[in-house]
């Protein structure tokens, strides 16, 4: 059962890193990886908070949100006159995991933000007051390089990219590479990419094997060395409303995004 936050989180020292989630390509696992990742991560120790950037909700839905009974979402902070973010931001099943859900209504938000100054730091507005209450804040962005995906990576420190292994998707690299090196030289001069993440991965066939080849030759050590297997247990596990961390904690699934946010907390230590 999700709340609302009543009051103050917890401060914690220091500030979040700020990772979104992206590649304009859908159906890659940027959802299932946002939430298992933060859900492995605050295993590990750290408060994450969980953004859902995407009009679709998937993230929020996966996590057990009644996504089309919220009253208020992401969508009314990135204007200059909305709610507090604590009216928004949402309690999970997950200890330490905080979520802030979208919907729909998000959608609008484009039309919204056309007009405004600074359009591309709405995001940056809302979350930099409370970045001081997390250790990562994870953005899981909408399958486009649109608008809300610039206002992420605007305000990110880093990029990770969920890619199946395919060959289209090579080509879907490069454009999004492109738009980083853009926001970088015109927004967000500390963006990096943290990282490229292998999902649906399956090591019997030669086209995945070749295209994880080519990657690992292309952007070397960017990419992660946990790859992410296709398996049922991922879609059982939004079903059910939960991270695969605590729906089935003792599969190949869990213990590979727990293997993930080891490989992101040792490279953020670096």
């Amino acid at each position: 059962m999700l709340a609302t936050l009543s009051g103050e989180a917890k401060a914690i020292q220091g500030e979040a890193q700020i990772v979104a989630l992206c590649n304009q390509k859908g159906g890659v696992g940027k959802t299932t990886s946002t939430i298992n990742l933060g859900a492995a991560l605050a295993e590990q120790g750290r408060r994450v908070l969980l953004v859902d950037l995407d009009p679709q909700g998937a993230l929020s839905a996966g996590l057990g949100v009644s996504v089309n009974d919220l009253e208020l979402t992401v969508y009314d902070l990135l204007g200059r006159s909305g709610p507090s973010v604590d009216e928004v931001l949402m309690e999970t099943g997950v200890a330490d995991v905080h979520l802030l859900p979208s919907n729909i209504d998000l959608s609008a938000a484009e039309i919204q933000l056309v007009n405004e100054v600074g359009r591309e730091q709405s995001l940056r507005r809302v979350l930099e007051p409370i970045r001081h209450r997390y250790d990562y804040i994870l953005i899981d962005c909408q399958p486009s390089l649109s608008l809300l995906t610039v206002n992420a990576l605007a305000c990110a420190d880093g990029v990770i990219i969920p890619m199946e292994p395919e060959y289209f998707a090579l080509r879907g690299l490069a454009l999004l590479t492109d738009t980083m090196d853009k926001v970088r030289d015109r927004l967000n001069p500390r963006l990096s990419l943290f990282g490229i993440l292998v999902t649906m991965f399956d090591r019997r066939l030669l086209h995945s094997r070749q295209v994880l080849t080519r990657v690992v030759e292309v952007f070397g050590d960017q990419v992660y060395g946990t790859r992410i297997s296709r398996t049922v247990r991922f879609p059982d596990a939004s079903i059910a409303g939960e991270p695969v961390t605590t729906w089935a904690p003792k599969s190949g699934g869990a213990e590979q995004y727990r293997a993930l946010a080891r490989e992101v907390i040792a490279r953020a230590a670096r």
